[in-house]
């Protein structure tokens, strides 16, 4: 791993000295010296910035550097945190943006065979490809869920791009990728036939509107996903000052900041990148937005409670509902109050596939099923369980 890493801008560290004591930079271990990474042992979360974004559709030539993120990440003070941070440092562009993506993956998947935490600022959105590929030695399907105002489907038979990298997920081996949701989308961004596909392969979409309505609908999502992705352009202009974002409309900061902590707050969730990260978002409130999402990500992996054990029904209450010619069971944890609904086991179910068998829910589902209605994401993740 240390191969491809290249340390943190001597301008932080000058910066961090001049930090007063007990803000993230004077407790965090730094990544210095060429060839010293810190010590792994006992860490949870690694930062760690991509500077790759040529296959951005709109690259230009364009540099990318981190140092102002992580000015602004490293002045704030923690919460009442267990855990350790590491910054590992950046990952430089490759002789090829391929070479890039494959330096990350094998950065990514390092980390993750460790049980830490990569907390990624990458440029263009096709590392996200990087970032889902280091789980295929996990051995389980992965679940997506990507903030964003568009699909990023693209045509799988073309070159990846920041606009095209989910279609490569979907259609390259090994076929790991169970269920891909997003989070905000906008239609007037993403053309007729990518949002009848995203119902075709079952995906689960989104729209701004209904997020912002009720942000309580991204904790079940949340709670099922494996890794987690933010298109920075997912946020209003204005509250970046991002001068690419060709979009008014988007999250505010209180809605993206509360987004990043249900992320944390998922037992699952193993990653978490911020990506299209460029010398455009120009503003000091910009940089310091990105560093409290990141910060609120942390804050919910510090009030992770485990209440998944299903082995132990004590520890659940279980709910039937009968909806036309089915019966539909609920559990409800007794320590979290959190609910899941089951899906029918299937006797000849992939390995890969057999921890999907419950599916998170809301008590508003719940409610739902009481007045006839079967939850829609119910009949997807059956549906994908059968095939």
């Amino acid at each position: 791993m240390i191969e491809f890493l290249a340390p943190v801008s001597k301008k932080i560290l000058a910066h961090r000295e001049v930090l007063p004591l007990g803000t993230l930079g004077k407790q965090i271990e730094i990544h210095s010296k060429i060839g010293e990474l810190p010590n792994l042992k006992d860490v949870k979360f690694a930062i760690l910035g991509i500077k790759e974004n040529r296959a951005d559709v709109n690259f230009i030539g364009a540099e990318i550097s981190f140092d102002s993120y992580r000015k602004t990440l490293y002045s704030l003070y923690p919460g009442n945190w267990n855990y350790n941070i590491i910054d590992i440092g950046d990952i430089e562009k490759g002789e090829t943006a391929e070479d890039t993506r494959f330096a990350a993956k094998e950065v990514i998947a390092a980390l993750l065979k460790k049980n830490i935490v990569p907390l990624i600022l990458g440029g263009s959105q096709d590392l996200g490809y990087s970032q889902y590929r280091a789980y295929d030695g996990i051995g389980e399907m992965v679940n997506v869920v990507n903030i964003d105002n568009r699909f990023d489907l693209g045509n799988a038979e073309l070159p990846i791009s920041n606009k095209s990298y989910v279609g490569k997920m979907v259609v390259d081996k090994p076929y790991n990728l169970f269920n891909y949701s997003v989070l905000g989308y906008q239609s007037f961004f993403n053309a007729p036939q990518e949002i009848a596909l995203m119902d075709k392969l079952f995906f689960d979409a989104y729209r701004l509107g209904e997020i912002c309505a009720d942000l309580t609908l991204v904790e079940p999502i949340m709670r099922d996903a494996d890794m987690v992705t933010l298109d920075v352009t997912a946020i209003k202009s204005a509250e970046l000052s991002y001068k690419n974002n060709e979009s008014p409309n988007g999250f505010d900061g209180r809605e993206i900041c509360a987004i990043s902590r249900y992320a944390g707050i998922s037992n699952k969730v193993k990653s978490f990148g911020v990506f299209e990260l460029s010398d455009s978002i120009e503003s000091k409130s910009g940089a310091m937005l990105v560093a409290q999402i990141l910060w609120y990500f942390i804050e919910g992996v510090n009030f992770r409670v485990e209440d998944d054990n299903f082995d132990n029904e004590k520890l659940f209450t279980s709910y039937k509902v009968p909806v036309d010619d089915e019966v539909l069971e609920f559990k409800k944890s007794n320590k979290t109050e959190r609910w899941w609904i089951v899906l029918p086991f299937i006797s000849n179910v992939n390995n890969k596939l057999k921890r999907r068998t419950l599916l998170p829910c809301t008590y508003g589902e719940y409610l739902s099923a009481c007045n006839q209605e079967i939850p829609e994401r119910w009949l997807k993740a059956r549906h994908k369980n059968e095939v």
